[in-house]
């Protein structure tokens, strides 16, 4: 199962825009995982009969009757890779830890609370960062490890995603609204550190298909993209084509077409086709020449494309009925998981247009989940270790190869050494440097901007072929103007 994020409590750096997955990543904003206001206030109450139970009993509070551990997580992928390295870990420190998916992740908050009621929490947990991170530790549920994740361990994470799990000023601001799902948490707490990371404007591509067309390289442009996607499609008329689950519309938007536009017109330039300049905006000759290239792809959509979900456009490529899918690092384990061969594929980000600003796109990475140690655990020290030892990049790299998930976890210049090459040539797409594209910086659009508003605008151009860019870059150009007079 994969994960979902939630609308946003205002645009901030670093997170992830609308449209990240249903299941593992299902989109919403640009990003914090929403838990319902009343939801939350059953999480409150649940932690003060915690208090009161004095966090004793269960399988959580004290390590369960054999001194074992517990680990929950929401991701099925993760288990049997959690559990090795579990395993391993006792052997090195003798402190043993079970491994237990609870999923969905409706489920995965229900059993939290109910379990924080009754003193049962687990001694660790898998979380959403800056989601179910914040909102249980605000909640009373999880250790702060601020003062117990040191220098020299932050050290061996990304640099882009060590401060994944730590309370920004930011998010207690947003903590401080009345109907806010981050109450109680405080500036500086940590209450997870980082497992996995990613982002998304991947492409994956049925790597067979594209050889028996010709294709052996991954294209370097948009415009070798298009080429690749004609070639294919004319060996394969009847599944040569591209799957994106359109029926989240931000998929077309926030996973092609913007990182295809910075690379095109470079960070400025495409910030500000977000803007309510009419010289910039969509509407700008920029903003046409952008969306006159997204324009392209409209011969090589898989049909129907346009109604599926994630999930289904994914499993239209997983079961051969397309040749090519634009995801996240998040949907290799996925494309696994339903019977796709995945050293048959060819990954790559969404390339820049020939001539472009940034003609080498990478794309920056955000956090995606992370471990937590449980308030009542009768072991932090043991459980501490645990959190430590999996940030090693001998156990990163296991854990990456046996999950196909990107770890948190610097794993060098060449990742590929460490992890094989479907899931090193994915990393190799991601950095930290500052002309990488960062989905998550949305500090350039309006408080009230609407992603999926926008988008369906997008839609209307391609794949239904309703209108032009040009009238497609007028009416985007327009909400967009009308989210910055609300915003006066």
């Amino acid at each position: 199962m994969r994960f979902s994020y939630a609308p946003p409590l205002g645009g901030r750096p670093q997170v992830p825009p609308v449209a990240v997955r249903r299941k593992e990543v299902a989109v919403h904003r640009q990003r914090r995982r929403v838990v319902r206001p009343a939801t939350l206030f059953t999480v409150l109450l649940f932690a003060g009969s915690l208090a009161a139970c004095g966090g004793s009993g269960g399988s959580g509070g004290s390590g369960g009757d054999d001194g074992t551990l517990t680990l929950w997580t929401f991701k099925q992928s993760h288990v049997a890779a959690l559990q090795a390295a579990a395993d391993a870990y006792r052997e090195e420190s003798g402190v043993a830890i079970e491994v237990e998916a609870v999923t969905p992740d409706e489920a995965f908050v229900t059993r939290t609370q109910a379990a924080a009621q009754t003193g049962d929490l687990p001694d660790l947990f898998e979380t959403h960062i800056h989601g179910d991170d914040f909102t249980f530790g605000g909640a009373g549920l999880l250790e702060d490890l601020s003062d117990d994740v040191t220098d020299e361990w932050l050290s061996r994470y990304s640099e882009a995603v060590r401060d994944a799990g730590t309370v920004t000023p930011d998010y207690y601001e947003d903590s401080l609204a009345p109907d806010s799902n981050l109450a109680g948490i405080e500036e500086g707490q940590r209450f997870s550190v980082p497992l996995t990371m990613g982002t998304f404007g991947i492409v994956y591509a049925d790597a067979e298909r594209l050889a028996q067309a010709g294709v052996t390289e991954p294209p370097a442009t948009w415009e070798e993209f298009i080429d690749v996607l004609a070639a294919v499609d004319e060996e394969f008329p009847e599944n040569g084509g591209l799957s994106v689950g359109l029926q989240s519309p931000t998929t077309g938007l926030e996973w092609i077409l913007q990182p295809m536009a910075y690379g095109q017109l470079g960070q400025d330039g495409f910030e500000a086709l977000f803007s309510d300049d009419a010289n910039t905006d969509f509407a700008s000759p920029d903003g046409r020449a952008v969306l006159e290239n997204y324009g392209e792809i409209q011969p090589y959509w898989t049909p129907g494309t346009q109604t599926l979900p994630i999930d289904q456009a994914d499993l239209s490529f997983a079961q051969g009925e397309s040749s090519f899918l634009v995801g996240g690092t998040f949907t290799l384990a996925f494309l696994e998981q339903n019977g796709f061969d995945t050293d048959n594929l060819m990954t790559f980000p969404v390339p820049a247009p020939s001539g472009g600003a940034i003609p080498e796109l990478t794309l920056a990475p955000f956090g995606l989940t992370g471990l937590s140690v449980s308030a009542t655990t009768g072991d932090k020290e043991g459980a501490l270790g645990f959190l430590e030892y999996m940030a090693a990049p001998d156990v990163a790299a296991d854990f990456a190869q046996a999950a196909l998930d990107v770890p948190s976890t610097d794993l060098g210049d060449d990742p590929t050494q460490a992890v094989g090459p479907v899931l090193g040539q994915m990393m190799e797409t991601l950095s930290s440097a500052a002309e990488a594209y960062n989905p998550g910086d949305t500090t350039y659009k309006p408080s009230g901007y609407d992603g999926e508003e926008v988008a369906a605008l997008l839609m209307e151009y391609t794949p239904l072929a309703r209108t032009d860019a040009a009238g497609a870059g007028g009416e985007m150009a327009d909400l967009i103007t009308s989210y910055w007079n609300q915003q006066r």
